[in-house]
């Protein structure tokens, strides 16, 4: 393959949760693209089940959306180099209410590869212990219970949308079922 090169990257934003830059890129026919990349420190996310077999699940408001989405607990990682299994466990406490006895990695995912780098480590939580929520003051959320075979009827009809939701259902059936 023909090598494309970054010449330079020039930071437009630094937000809270993401960078956006511009990257010029030089191309194999000899021209100068920009494109745009969204540098993310990186998260975990983690299906919570239950004894029972039930996962647990937080509906909260996505902005970018403009609605509720149904997902798996999720959260980015407190600083770069953060492994991704503490995270896991910390943003399950805090959107649940809930400890995981064993957390196992499941898979990771990178999210939009066209444009950002965002890397989420997925992984299963049981035995779980209940303990209590530690929500952000700018996080609303409930947490809902969901028999496997219902949330795959969601992705399959279009109802769950989110990639790392569907990326980690999907595989969790396929590893666990």
């Amino acid at each position: 393959m023909d090598e494309i090169k970054r010449v330079r990257r020039e930071l437009v934003h630094r937000g809270k949760i993401v960078n956006f830059y511009e990257d010029y890129m030089s191309l194999p026919n000899g021209h100068t693209a920009v494109w745009d990349y969204i540098e993310h420190k990186g998260a975990a996310a983690v299906i919570p089940v239950t004894r029972e077999g039930k996962i647990l699940m937080v509906r909260q408001y996505r902005n970018a959306l403009e609605r509720y989405t149904l997902e798996i607990p999720a959260g980015a990682v407190d600083h770069v180099g953060e492994p991704k299994e503490q995270c896991a466990a910390r943003e399950l406490e805090e959107e649940t209410g809930y400890k995981a006895g064993k957390l196992e990695w499941l898979i990771n995912i990178n999210t939009t590869v066209a444009f950002c780098n965002e890397f989420i480590g997925i992984y299963v939580a049981e035995d779980l212990i209940p303990t209590s929520q530690h929500l952000d003051e700018d996080e609303f959320l409930n947490v809902e219970e969901h028999e496997l075979e219902e949330l795959l009827s969601m992705i399959y009809d279009g109802r769950i949308t989110d990639a790392k939701t569907a990326a980690a259902i999907l595989a969790y059936r396929v590893k666990y079922r």
